[in-house]
Parts: structure tokens; sequence; C-alpha cells
């Protein structure tokens, strides 16, 4: 039911996670998961467990360019006395087998390519003496097992100045991971190094929590969109393309974005249309106290409450639900909005996207004076500087917008302060 009474920010807090609850518990549950091309998984969170279907690497392969050898072979090698081994063949790292090494024989091979039978050791090309790895391997070096190519030039050898042990720069299949490891646990958000362990053992795609759908509605009959032509008495649009990018960061997926007039029946079809296809409505404008509020024209006495939370800027609020999907409805002002965003919606939203929970409140000292009203909460925006410092940037006033693009946390004034001195310490908000 719609309703007027003011309330506390905590309060409305409390209110917008209780109405998030089953998507927050469906991410924790993993009851929503989804299949999704490694291509496409920055960022996503991980649902389960990454288990290695192969080991990494694959094969026995060189950690150097260098040359294969039997470290038998070159055990009592030095500069002093090098040991002298002629170049049986040449490996590189390409598809195919190649010839096992008989002994008293090196094969030049490079980074990644697999050790022959027979080789035990790879020694460096910088511990050799006549050892040359100046060109590009031919394709066709490495062929079916049996088939040794010739080495570059029939009488080529190479002195070995340092003894090698057994498995030096040799890395053995399975040495990094083992078929059947935990490759990246459950709830991990995926980062471009987790995507190249999961590419390194063939992972072509991988289960993740299913990101909240969300649709962005933006009303007003002023709105112009950003790149067109303002009319008289015509704004920029600063709130659909800044709450979809709020709801992409927070692990949400913008499933559509609209902006509406002041009519009623369009309205009311757009957010049918919206509540269709998404876990969450978000609109912002026509919340406020005067005529042409679409919103709440089109949603008083339906399961939405409309209230005053006290706090300055992002007073208007309402929350409820429409055809069974959570609406939240904003403040129209931009810097309204993404406060109201800042403060209710982001930690609830991260969660439904599975994402952990980050604190982003914390203490800074202020660089300067400031005054508050008294009787309402104010959330300053404030620039942080050198030393733990903070600077309010701007006024309170809610259609600052520039204020709020210099701005990096909201410094939080409880109602019952009217002024505070430089150097006192305060509570701040990261946006």
């Amino acid at each position: 039911m719609a309703g007027t009474a003011r309330v506390s920010v905590d309060e409305h807090r409390a209110d917008v996670a209780a109405l998030l609850a089953p998507l927050v518990e469906a991410a924790r549950r993993r009851t929503r998961t989804e299949d999704v091309l490694l291509a496409d998984a920055l960022g996503r969170v991980l649902a389960g467990d990454l288990v290695a279907p192969v080991a990494v690497p694959l094969f026995r392969n060189s950690q150097m360019d260098g040359y294969a050898v039997r470290a038998s072979d070159v055990a009592g090698a030095s500069a002093e006395a090098p040991v002298r081994l002629d170049v049986a063949a040449e490996i590189p790292a390409a598809p195919g087998v190649p010839p096992r090494l008989a002994p008293g024989t090196a094969a030049r091979i490079m980074t990644g390519a697999p050790v022959p039978e027979g080789a035990d050791a790879v020694v460096p090309v910088e511990d050799t003496v006549g050892g040359t790895f100046a060109g590009t391997p031919r394709p066709d070096a490495a062929g079916p097992a049996g088939d040794a190519p010739a080495a570059p030039g029939a009488s080529q050898a190479v002195e070995v100045r340092v003894p090698r042990s057994a498995g030096d720069f040799v890395r053995e299949a399975g040495s990094d991971v083992r078929p059947g490891d935990a490759l990246l646990p459950d709830g991990t958000v995926l980062a471009p190094h987790h995507l190249a362990a999961a590419a390194a053992c063939g992972v072509g795609s991988v289960r993740a929590v299913t990101r909240p759908r969300v649709a962005v509605l933006s009303t007003g009959s002023e709105l112009v969109g950003p790149g067109e032509t303002p009319g008289p008495g015509q704004v920029f649009d600063a709130n659909a393309d800044a709450l979809g990018a709020a709801v992409r960061r927070a692990g949400g997926e913008v499933v559509l974005t609209a902006r509406c007039g002041d009519d009623a029946a369009r309205f009311a079809a757009v957010l049918a249309e919206a509540t269709a296809v998404a876990d969450l409505v978000v609109t912002s404008g026509g919340v406020s106290q005067g005529a042409y509020e679409v919103v709440k024209d089109v949603l008083g006495g339906t399961g939405v409450t409309f209230r005053s939370v006290a706090m300055q800027p992002g007073g208007p609020q309402g929350f409820g639900t429409v055809h069974g999907t959570p609406v939240l409805t904003f403040p129209g002002n931009p810097v309204s909005a993404q406060v109201s965003f800042a403060m209710f919606l982001r930690e609830p939203l991260e969660r439904a996207a599975g994402l952990p929970a980050v604190e982003r409140v914390r203490t800074a000292v202020l660089a300067a004076a400031l005054t508050s009203p008294a009787g309402k909460r104010q959330l300053l925006r404030g620039a942080t500087g050198p030393g733990g410092t903070v600077r309010v940037v701007g006024g309170s006033g809610s259609h600052l917008v520039a204020s709020m693009a210099r701005a990096d946390v909201l410094v939080d004034v409880p109602a019952d302060v009217e002024e505070w001195d430089a150097g006192t310490e305060v509570e701040v908000r990261e946006l």
C-alpha cells in the first residue's frame, strides 16, 4: 500500500534487503546457475569448484630453449672440459612426436616442445658452445616417432659446459595440475589469470551464478537521450545510462532500458514489459510530491510502498512488487538516484550476483570544516586526499551532478550534527 511515513535510512535498507532476499538466497544456494563461455566469463562468479579435466602440462616438455640430453652423458661437463655431443634432431613447439634420443647425442629443443624419449634433462643454450637458435624452426621438423628430421647442418655438434641432473629444465606431465584437481574454488570471481588457468586445462565454458536481470526505467517528459538535441524545457537523461552502469558494476545484467514520459498508460505498458523479463525493476523519477509523478500515479495503491527516507539527497523512495517482480523507485535527480543506488541497492545486488561482501564504510579526517542542516541525515559528496583526509565537493543539492563526478566517497553526516570542525574523524562510504 502507498504511504508517506518518514523512516530512517537503516529501516529502508532493511526493507530493500528483505525484498531482494529471495534473489540473494538463490545465489547463495546456487539454485540459479548457467554455463558461460570462457570468452564471456570475466567477472562472473564460479558456481561450484572447477575441476581440471586434464593434466597440465599435457606432456613432458622443455622449460628452456636449449638441448635435450641424457643427464649421464653430461655429468662430467665443465667450462674447462666441455662434453661434445652430435645434434641429432631439432624439436620445435609444434604438433608431432619427436624421435627417441640416442646415447651420446643431443636434440635442439624449443621452450614448450615435447622432450623426446631417452632424454631426461635440458641444457639451456647459454650453457653451451656452438649452440645457436637463430632462424625459425621448420614446420616439418618433428614427425612421427622414428622419423628423425635432419639437424641443421649434417655435422653440427654442441659442446655442453655445465653438468645437468635428471629432471633439470624438464616440465613433467601433470607437474602443475593433475586431472581431477580442484583448479578454482566455488565463488571465485573470475579474473584474467583464472581464465588463463581454465583455458590451459582445455576448459571452454564454466558454470557461473546467473546474474540478476534488471530493467532500468527512466521517467519524465522533459528527458532526451544523451547525443540528442534538447528542445525548450528539456534536459538530458543522466539516469538511464548511469544506473545501468551501476547495475552492471554490481554484477547485474541490464535486460531492458527504457525512457518514458509522464503518460501513465505508456509507463504501465513499459513496466509490464519490464516485469516480464527482469528479476528487478529500477525506476528513476516520478516519486516526489508534485503533479505528473507518473510512477506514484501508476503504482499507488498497488504492492509498492512510497515513503520519505530521512536523508538528503534521495529522500523520496519506493519499494514493493509488481506482477510478482521486485520494484525499487528512486528519485529523478541524478545525484539522488546515484546516492540511492549506493545506499540501498548496490550491496544486495552484489549478493544476488554471488559476489563477496566488500566493506565500503570507513573513517576519514575532514580537511575543512562543514555545516549541515539539523534534523536530516546528510550524504555529502566527498573527495579523499592524502593522509586519509576527505574534503566535501559541491553543495548538498541533488542537481549538482558535476560534483558527483569529482567524488569518490559519501560523507555521512548524522541528523543531529550541525557543524564539524576540520580534523574531525567522520564516516565515509566508498562509491
